[in-house]
């Protein structure tokens, strides 16, 4: 083989011979020092990595508070019975504190105890929570890093969200900077911090693994922030900060199978929470802003049967009577593709958007009617407790894990269903009970308990109906018609 040199010889001379060597060790030498040098570097970064989680964590310790609740409740026992499944330490967070909580097994009432976290918000006492920790305490004790503890009074709760304010009577408090939750992004550093088991004071750190999480079946309005920040029993409450020592949310929930962390952690936005508790501590309650409109996500078979190239927007199914919505002039099969400039995809986020608007707000919508676009403009009104219902599917059918919408033309054309009456499903949750009876999306509810549905009131009104046997559909599909038989979730 013939190696450098042009003479036709197959031999190198030695200075030649020294000059291979010493470049190939040169290489060598440059490659293990290079690897010297990445390795000290990446080193020298965790250090300064851990120099700023230590630096936070000393600056928003003092405004982290430990949560502690105490709440009766009148329930029959039996002495066998152990006291480790009342609702109350079950939800989320909520944990049963060690020791006898009666005394006999015949006594009524018994005392029950939870903990939780909290952060400061103003230097005068006002504390951020959740409203699972603190909504149905009898009483809420606060503790400081300091070790100083404090009686709270219940200043608000807002279950929708699940933000409450709570106040301890003290002065000159180190209080935590809020930050803009909007502006964080997916893949930055984030600390939770919080009372996991008891544990005062805990600091976890991870990333926002996801934001707009929605539709997990937390609160009635969902846009959590995902992190695997390590969140545990007790965190609840506690806050989501950047590496700026700046609340971005309130630790609020964990997916988990086993009770403990599994890497998903869900924190409400403290872009959502900052209008919430600022109308706590005003006025006590939350006013939320209503248009009279159900609506639901568009699939791609819907999206299909109104003509539109994608499913991106939020489909109108009905529109109730003496509301802003119809007063407008937006009708059902309206599809809203932007609220006051923004583009919509999913209705989550139109329905929190909405919602979070004081009464009296101007909205400006964008809708696709007949494949046209459309400017409908409206004011908002109060959402009361009776406008919520109607505008909300029926409880029992959102147990079953079901989702319907009125026949419309463009439906009953599309699907097959020419001439028939009845509610169209248009969505079943995987896993649920719908689900596991066979309902699937296209279907067609003629009756329900062997009442005729000719829309959605026969349908809700149907629904709304006691009972502890299954609730007995008659579907139709392609295949005909047949009885479904699905249990109701207890």
């Amino acid at each position: 083989m013939r190696m450098f040199g042009s003479t036709g010889k197959n031999h190198l001379s030695p200075l030649r011979v020294l000059a291979v060597a010493w470049f190939f060790i040169s290489l060598i030498l440059m490659s293990t020092h290079g690897t010297a040098l990445a390795q000290e570097q990446a080193l020298e970064n965790l250090k300064e990595t851990g120099k700023t989680f230590a630096a936070v964590a000393k600056k928003a310790s003092p405004s982290v508070v430990f949560i502690k609740v105490e709440k009766s409740v009148t329930q029959q026992r039996t002495p066998m019975q152990l006291p480790f499944n009342d609702d109350f330490f079950k939800r989320f967070f909520g944990e049963p504190m060690p020791g006898p909580q009666f005394q006999n097994p015949n006594q009524q009432k018994r005392m029950v105890r939870g903990q939780g976290s909290g952060f400061i918000i103003s230097s005068d006492g006002y504390i951020l929570t959740n409203n699972h920790v603190v909504g149905e305490a009898d009483k809420v004790m606060v503790k400081l890093l300091d070790g100083r503890e404090y009686t709270a009074k219940i200043v608000g709760t807002d279950p929708p969200t699940d933000v409450a304010v709570v106040k301890i009577d003290a002065k000159d408090l180190s209080v935590l900077a809020l930050g803009d939750s909007d502006k964080i992004d997916v893949g930055e550093w984030v600390l939770a911090l919080g009372n996991p088991f008891g544990l005062s004071h805990t600091l976890t750190a991870g990333i926002v693994s996801a934001k707009g999480r929605n539709h997990v079946g937390i609160s009635d309005y969902e846009d959590f922030i995902q992190t695997d920040a390590a969140i545990n029993p007790g965190n609840s409450g506690g806050p989501l900060i950047d590496l700026e020592g700046r609340v971005v949310g309130i630790n609020t929930a964990i997916f988990s199978q086993n009770g403990g962390y599994m890497g998903i952690g869900f924190a409400i936005p403290i872009a959502m929470a900052r209008s919430i508790y600022t109308q706590l501590i005003d006025h006590g309650n939350v006013d939320r802003g209503y248009i009279g409109v159900k609506i639901q996500d568009l699939t791609p078979e819907l999206a299909a049967s109104f003509k539109l190239r994608d499913a991106k927007g939020v489909l109108v199914a009905q529109v109730m009577p003496n509301t802003p919505a119809e007063k407008a002039g937006l009708q059902q099969g309206d599809v809203i593709v932007r609220l006051n400039g923004e583009t919509l995809d999913t209705v989550a986020p139109f329905r929190n958007k909405v919602a979070m608007m004081a009464p009296g707000t101007r909205l400006d919508l964008v809708v696709l009617r007949d494949g046209k676009e459309k400017k409908i403009s409206l004011i908002t009104e109060k959402l009361t407790p009776e406008a919520a219902q109607k505008t909300s599917q029926p409880e029992k059918a959102e147990k079953l894990g079901l989702t319907v919408v009125p026949l419309t033309k463009e439906l009953a054309d599309k699907y097959g269903y020419k001439d028939e009456k009845g509610v169209l499903v248009t969505q079943v949750d995987q896993g649920s009970e719908a689900s596991r009876a066979g309902i699937k999306p296209g279907m067609l509810i003629a009756e329900v308990d062997r009442k005729a549905v000719s829309g959605l009131k026969d349908f809700e009104q149907a629904m709304e109906k006691p009972g502890d046997r299954p609730i007995l559909f008659l579907v139709k599909d392609p295949q005909g018609s047949h009885f479904i038989a699905v249990e109701r979730k207890k």
